[in-house]
């Protein structure tokens, strides 16, 4: 399945993601080198390709630097499929998490949603006519045949021997019926292209009409504990029944999107559906494992939750490896899944992993602390910046906000002092000093008379001066 992402140059991919996160540029190059490797890959020979496996990726720094993040991005920005798990999710207390072959399930329902969803838009052009016709249907129905008079003779008349003057009678009658039903075919079709050319001209958009759709029974699921599985009772004889139909009656333009998943439904093959699906999820899939760290147990003596700990890496250590997990659209063999494993490692280190599942993560990226300029930049410069989120909020009730550079400095100061001061908790804690920031103008909006507020220095330290005194500064803020 081709594949954008991977026909876009290494600095390309740094690019894109330069957008939303700032800095951290060696986590970046590691990530846009591992996808352009699956790229080269896949121009290789079919023997050499089977035997380059990827290198697994593993990024180390404190929380809000940006590990998610960049996790995210890349999900955004891909057409593969990717997944993103905790692997605290699966050490629970006790060892009654999820089984961890589940994160390779949901990868190939990723996988099975992202091919389905490019089928669907290859087909959309031919539903669209399909769906055109059974609009133009509902408004203006098809005349059905007239039944001729030639066939409202009965049985006997032949042996009866009414042929001579019934007959033409009869024949007179259907040619009047013939003419007739030609003359209302003619204004049909007349009336038709009359209502086709205002559908597209998009003047009966706010019509109603009743169109018939496919009834989708509600499921029962009935959960066996185990994710793959899942019975769903109604659907244990769904697929010998006739699927059950019903009217529905709707304004064109949602007849039209019901109807166009509908047909566009209709048109693709989900056996090559779950085929393509497979093939995406075992070459192009990523799996991102957060909070790694946590699975980590210190040196020494290992007992109760650390146990667990060891036991999860040992669960997850196969799937990493190589193995063939089990799911509802057939076996995935995960040699070629890219994992990216993330973690704040305070306290634990990567050497307290156990040293098979190190070996099988050979790229090292650590991630810096957030200084006070970058702090500033992270306000300002991504297209989802903060303070861009802030002013678009407010901007919704006709209020402007503006923030001076010496306001935007005094927040990266105070948001950096924080985090050397407490617990470093990276650029969560912008939102934390800005929410507190802008709590009384949102709190007032409604009442209040200017339609512009400039939020300068002055009003930065005004505000975190009155709602707290220096030496409690930490305990009101994150």
């Amino acid at each position: 399945m081709a594949n954008k992402l991977y026909q876009m140059t290494p600095k390309e991919i740094v690019g894109e993601l330069d957008k939303y996160i700032i800095g951290q540029d060696d986590a970046k190059k590691s990530v846009a080198i591992a996808l352009r490797n699956r790229y080269r890959r896949s121009l290789l020979s079919e023997e050499m390709r089977e035997e380059i496996t990827p290198k697994n990726i593993l990024m180390m720094g404190p929380t809000g630097c940006g590990k998610t993040e960049i996790a995210r991005r890349l999900a955004k920005l891909m057409d593969a499929p990717f997944v993103k798990v905790e692997a605290t999710k699966f050490t629970e207390v006790g060892y009654v998490g999820r089984d961890v072959d589940s994160m390779v399930r949901d990868l190939m329902e990723a996988s099975i949603r992202i091919t389905k969803q490019a089928m669907l838009e290859e087909k959309y052009s031919i539903a669209d006519e399909i769906v055109e016709e059974r609009i133009i249907e509902a408004i203006i129905p098809g005349k059905g045949r007239n039944v001729s008079a030639a066939s409202s003779r009965g049985p006997f008349d032949f042996i009866l021997g009414n042929s001579g003057y019934v007959s033409q009678k009869e024949q007179y009658e259907q040619q009047q019926a013939e003419a007739a039903k030609s003359g209302e075919a003619m204004d049909t079709e007349l009336a038709r292209e009359q209502v086709r050319q205002q559908l597209r001209d998009g003047l009966l958009e706010e019509q109603y009409i009743e169109i018939q759709v496919t009834d989708q029974p509600k499921t029962n699921q009935l959960d066996m504990g185990n994710e793959g599985m899942s019975i769903a009772i109604g659907n244990i004889f769904g697929d010998m029944a006739p699927k059950k139909k019903k009217n529905k009656k709707v304004r064109v333009r949602d007849a039209r999107k019901i109807l166009r998943e509908e047909e566009a439904q209709n048109l693709i093959d989900m056996d090559q559906v779950t085929d393509d699906a497979l093939q995406n999820c075992e070459q192009n899939g990523i799996i991102f494992i957060d909070e790694i760290d946590k699975i980590a147990s210190g040196s020494g003596y290992r007992s109760g939750a650390d146990v667990s700990r060891e036991g999860v890496q040992r669960d997850i250590l196969p799937i990493v490896e190589g193995s063939v997990i089990n799911t509802k659209y057939g076996p995935v063999k995960t040699d070629h899944i890219l994992f990216i494993g993330a973690g704040a490692f305070h306290t634990a280190k990567p050497t307290d992993l156990i040293p098979e599942l190190q070996g099988r993560f050979p790229i090292r990226v650590e991630l810096e602390n957030l200084d006070k300029d970058t702090f500033v930049k992270i306000l300002t410069i991504p297209e989802n910046a903060l303070l861009k989120q802030h002013k678009a909020l407010l901007e919704t009730e006709g209020i402007e906000i503006e923030f001076t550079d010496e306001a935007v400095d005094e927040i990266a100061e105070m948001a950096f002092l924080m985090n050397e001061q407490t617990e470093n908790i990276g650029a969560r804690r912008l939102h934390t000093i800005l929410e507190r920031l802008l709590e009384d103008i949102s709190f007032n909006i409604p009442d209040m008379e200017t339609e512009k507020v400039v939020i300068d220095q002055a009003y930065v330290k005004e505000i975190f001066a009155e709602k707290i005194h220096p030496e409690d500064i930490d305990r009101f803020i994150l």
